[in-house]
């Protein structure tokens, strides 16, 4: 590893990590990278790839017209405008040119629908009223693939398996890091390094929320995800905000993998809570659903009948037809012959759980659902047919809990340059931060689908920008405060 002066050094080599180092060389900066782990990809490579954005080529080439201006609105409504309009805003117009430069890196996404997060193409992300889900071929990886592909085409040199220790800082301004107690001169830093979902303590302290799971919480969360962005933001006094705030996705007791591997729950379900009423449509986005299920009285149960359990697909973890009928026979899985001794065991309302399954089978099987508007959902989803009724014994009740933790949103402030801010609010020179160590994008409510794929690469793409500018002189902490990324990327392109 060379102790040469770089132009900038990037911490972690996740798709925020990649977005940056490539970005930052594109623009003739000579770039570091340091990686934690022994492999890159970060979360970025676990996830679906799903990308959410506004105003993009696949977009027009389904002739859906969208802006990045309907885009924040949406963006800040569902966040209640709980976060920094300006920097949402720079945040929403970026999205579709990175959208747009990662294929040109070579990221495939067809202009067609698609019915999942699986199938390439343009998908509902979330709550939208517009598509803005854009699912690249071989998902996560397959972003990862070709950020890798251009950092290697770039010349961006890595440096794998060595967890940065420290930030060296000089009168308040970033010059380099330390790792492997070597001193690494840079004009610039990324902080890139993922969340916390993986420090217990840090859960505890900045989102306690998800041990509400109890014991059946799990993380799906990239293994370097340890919150080192924190303690290189306490050696600059760096701002820190979005505590209390991250990503549970909600999920049956016994799971204990993200969906790829743990399943679905069968189509023919009903959620009810603990007055033994249907509360919210089973397919609804986890952009709401979490809260919707965390606010029921009495918690909340997914209700099924041995037809469903039969019709699930064989060969995952957890969603199986056989571990149903282990968890049943343990008695953590309730089971009855009847709707109303399954609501007993349950300890609801009998009458309002029959009901409810009444209600249920009257609609849903007949393509209608006037309560919640399932049908809508399914339809967006690609789903054709239309789910059975809930009447063939044994019926099951297992609890819902959000219990599936899979990012965190409290980290290093940033303002719209990717800078990381200091606690007076001011840019710290030779800082930027971005993906879940840059906060301030993710906010108190997950926007839908890819909301934290498109902040980690726009935003390490705005960082490794700005890094390159900051090597060549053009970005000072008084051209920071107003100098904004979108500005900059229109400039250049």
């Amino acid at each position: 590893m060379s102790e040469d002066n770089w132009d900038v050094v990037v911490i972690g080599g996740g798709g925020a990590g990649l977005a940056a180092a490539v970005s930052a060389a594109e623009r003739g900066a000579s770039v570091l990278l340091f990686e934690s782990q022994t492999e890159l990809g970060g979360s970025t490579q676990l996830s679906a790839g799903l990308f959410t954005a506004a105003g993009t080529s696949v977009q027009r080439g389904l002739g859906i017209e969208d802006s990045a201006e309907k885009f924040f609105q949406h963006y800040m409504d569902l966040n209640h405008w709980m976060l920094k309009p300006g920097l949402v805003r720079a945040f929403c117009e970026n999205t579709g040119p990175t959208l747009d430069w990662l294929i040109s890196l070579g990221v495939e996404i067809p202009a067609r629908e698609s019915a999942n997060a699986h199938m390439p193409g343009l998908c509902q992300a979330g709550v939208e009223d517009v598509w803005r889900g854009h699912v690249p071929k071989d998902q996560g990886y397959g972003l990862v693939q070709a950020l890798d592909k251009a950092r290697r085409a770039r010349g961006v040199e890595v440096v794998m398996n060595t967890r940065v220790q420290s930030l060296v800082v000089e009168d308040g301004r970033a010059v380099g890091v330390v790792a492997d107690d070597i001193e690494v001169r840079a004009s610039a830093v990324v902080i890139a390094s993922g969340g916390f979902a993986r420090n217990k303590g840090l859960v505890d302290q900045l989102y306690p929320f998800a041990n509400r799971g109890g014991d059946s919480l799990f993380v799906v969360a990239a293994p370097g995800s340890q919150g080192d962005h924190l303690t290189f933001g306490e050696q600059v006094g760096a701002a820190v905000t979005g505590a209390g705030w991250g990503l549970m996705l909600p999920t049956v007791y016994f799971q204990r993998y993200h969906h790829w591997q743990s399943g679905f729950p069968p189509k023919s379900r009903i959620y009810v809570n603990g007055q033994g009423r249907r509360f919210m449509d089973e397919d609804a986005s986890y952009a709401v659903s979490t809260g919707i299920i965390d606010a029921q009285e009495g918690g909340a149960w997914v209700v099924f009948d041995d037809r469903a359990r039969l019709n699930l697909p064989a060969g995952y973890a957890d969603w199986d037809s056989g571990r149903i009928l282990e968890e049943a026979d343990s008695g953590r899985t309730l089971r009855a012959d009847s709707v109303a001794e399954l609501a007993r065991k349950m300890g609801v309302p009998a009458d309002a759980l029959d009901a409810a399954v009444a209600r249920w089978n009257a609609q849903l099987p007949n393509g209608v659902d006037d309560d919640f508007l399932r049908h809508r959902t399914m339809a967006n989803k690609g789903s054709t047919a239309d789910p059975d009724p809930i009447d063939q014994g044994p019926f099951y009740a297992a609890r819902l809990l959000p219990a599936e933790l899979v990012c965190t949103h409290a980290g290093v402030e940033i303002d719209s340059n990717a800078s990381a801010l200091d606690r007076t609010g001011r840019p710290i020179d030779g800082l930027f931060a971005a993906g879940e160590a840059g906060a301030g994008i993710l906010g108190l409510r997950y926007v839908g689908g890819g909301n934290a794929v498109a902040n980690a690469l726009t935003m390490g793409r705005i960082a490794g920008i700005n890094a390159a500018r900051t090597a060549r002189g053009e970005l000072t902490t008084s051209t920071a405060i107003t100098t904004a990324a979108p500005s900059v990327l229109r400039a250049r392109h």
